[in-house]
């Protein structure tokens, strides 16, 4: 029974050698230092992580293009005399309809003051309503009984519909560019 415990235990231990003697990926590692597959197992790391960090700024890179693109589409030119400014619009069916109204090409609008703290002038068609109550501030483009395009220079409170906002115009900066009386605006989408 000796003999027998003893044959099978050299047997097991051939193969086991055989085994480890026919993978190499095994016998190339051992072959290596344990700082060395440390080493290795930290550049796979790397990679892996790199590739990762690839994956996340690209998808970044997307969505910062999204958004770019969807600011572009939120934004109107209005031309005073000279002065150009970029409008920001509100989200909103006035703001579509205005906008489909523009890609025909600019309009151009003849604004009067009003009450000493905004222009006005007809659209020369009605576009569709969201009033709410508003306190305007210098910038502010308004939409008025649904024909009437405003730009405030002064507060004011009402039931309006928010079609905009000047970008990074104060109060004199604006009172200037559109001077006292009557004033042509262009409205642009480019």
């Amino acid at each position: 029974m000796k003999k027998a415990l003893s044959l099978l235990l050299v047997i097991l231990t051939i193969l086991s050698l055989a085994a480890c003697g026919t993978n190499t990926e095994s016998a190339g590692s051992s072959d290596m230092s344990q700082e060395e597959q440390i080493t290795q197992s930290e550049n796979e790391g790397t990679l892996i992580q790199s590739t990762d960090e690839q994956e996340m700024a690209s998808t970044a890179a997307e969505e910062s293009v999204a958004v770019t693109e969807e600011v572009e589409n939120n934004q109107m030119k209005l031309q005073i005399g000279n002065y150009i400014f970029t409008v920001t619009l509100a989200d909103n069916s006035s703001t579509e309809a205005l906008k489909e109204m523009l890609k025909e090409g600019p309009i151009t609008i003849d604004m009067q003051d009003y009450g000493s703290m905004e222009k006005v002038g007809s659209l020369g068609t009605s576009l569709p309503r969201n009033d709410e109550q508003i306190t305007t501030e210098p910038g502010d483009l308004i939409l008025y009984q649904g024909n009437s395009f405003v730009i405030y220079y002064a507060p004011n409170s009402w039931n309006f519909t928010r079609l905009g906002k000047i970008n990074d115009v104060t109060q004199n900066e604006l009172k200037e560019a559109l001077g006292n009386g009557d004033v042509k605006v262009t409205l642009s989408l480019d």
